[in-house]
């Protein structure tokens, strides 16, 4: 799939913890950890287990840095 996107980040699912509704995925990158909160739906839709290689997408309208 080819997104418009640019900030694609690649990655490794390191763990997936599901409630009812929503599922908080923590994804690997670069020896960093990029966490994301999907809709459990989602989750289960997408087949997410730890160790699936997955790519984060970040679509914002802001990104803040700090040094």
């Amino acid at each position: 799939m080819n997104l418009s996107a640019r900030n694609q980040l690649k990655g490794t699912v390191k763990s997936v913890k599901k409630g009812d509704l929503m599922a908080e995925v923590v994804v690997e990158i670069g020896g960093q950890e990029l966490v994301s909160v999907i809709t459990a739906s989602s989750a289960d839709r997408l087949g997410l287990k730890v160790g699936d290689r997955v790519a984060a997408v970040i679509k914002a309208t802001e990104v803040m840095l700090a040094t």
